[in-house]
């Protein structure tokens, strides 16, 4: 996206062992790659070495603090987000932390950040655009743009990409479970965009703070995976038992969402020997504020 933007030099800053350097430099871009940890920079000069990129990327040994970016097109900074006690959820805590990272991107015509998904919307500063990123399904980064859209939300889901923008619809109405139950990618429901996805969908929610999409119709999206609901009962899992059996279930997929149990706790329960060569997905969540079981199957394509 860089490389479209018309960005030919670039500043990268925490450039570890030269992964996104290299990229980029594919893309054709310029690369200054800095890290100020010693082995780490000889890592990323040498694979600039083996991958005949040399000649466009620069590796420099410096704290990125320090580092003038003026001459350079763009600035992308991924700040380290684990510690000695694993993930960093703070982004203060970051190093180096979101508030020098933003000040550094505000300095170039262009910068992208890379963050972790989890990062509160209220953390993403008001020149930014945010975007999350998945991949097959798994949320992979969040990245913030300067020099693009100040203020726009977008999740762009790999391979693909697609990509949904945000329009800033309010949320979508609860109405009845409908024929199809429909589960948003986690890009879409981290970049709080399911009310996007809905209205392609004309669908509403099944409870006003659970982000499944239910509609009457089946409509084809890379935004969400749909299924066929065939029933609904309240959480009981003697009747869940009965009815695996009944419809000769032998495997049984769990997703929650709203809900306390653990998954594997209730197949083991529910089915604890197969009952035939049927599969069955049951989504356990709230529907209008009450514990439901929703059983069904993937929905076939429209």
């Amino acid at each position: 996206r860089l490389a479209v933007l018309g960005v030919t030099s670039l500043a990268d800053l925490c450039c570890g062992i030269g992964g996104d350097a290299i990229a980029l430099a594919r893309a054709g871009i310029r690369v200054l790659a800095v890290d100020r940890d010693p082995v780490t920079a000889a890592v990323a000069r040498a694979n600039a070495e083996a991958l005949g990129l040399a000649g466009l990327i620069e590796v420099r040994e410096a704290d990125v603090t320090e580092v003038d970016t003026s001459a350079y097109d763009a600035v992308f900074v991924d700040p380290a987000r684990r510690g000695g006690r694993g993930r960093i959820f703070d982004p203060e805590s970051y190093s180096p932390s979101l508030s020098w990272a933003v000040g550094a991107a505000l300095k170039a015509p262009r910068a992208a950040l890379k963050v972790a998904p989890g990062i509160p919307h209220e953390a993403v500063p008001p020149q930014a655009e945010a975007e999350w990123i998945s991949d097959g399904g798994d949320v992979k980064e969040a990245v913030l743009w300067f020099g693009t859209e100040p203020g726009l939300v977008r999740a762009t889901l790999l391979p693909g990409p697609h990509t949904l923008r945000g329009r800033g619809l309010p949320d979508p109405p609860v109405r009845p479970v409908g024929r199809y139950l429909y589960e948003p990618d986690g890009a879409v429901i981290r970049s709080h965009l399911v009310a996007e996805a809905a209205a392609e969908l004309d669908g509403g929610l099944i409870d006003e703070t659970i982000a499944y999409v239910t509609s009457d119709a089946l409509r084809p999206t890379p935004y969400a995976t749909a299924y066929e609901i065939t029933d609904r009962l309240p959480f009981n899992v003697k009747k869940l038992k009965a009815l695996l059996r009944e419809r000769e279930v032998g495997a049984l997929t769990v997703k929650k969402r709203g809900s306390a149990v653990e998954p594997e706790e209730l197949r083991r329960k529910a089915l604890p020997r197969p009952c035939g060569r049927n599969t069955a997905t049951v989504f356990l969540t709230r529907v209008a504020g009450a514990p439901t079981m929703l059983l069904g199957h993937p929905a076939g394509r429209p």
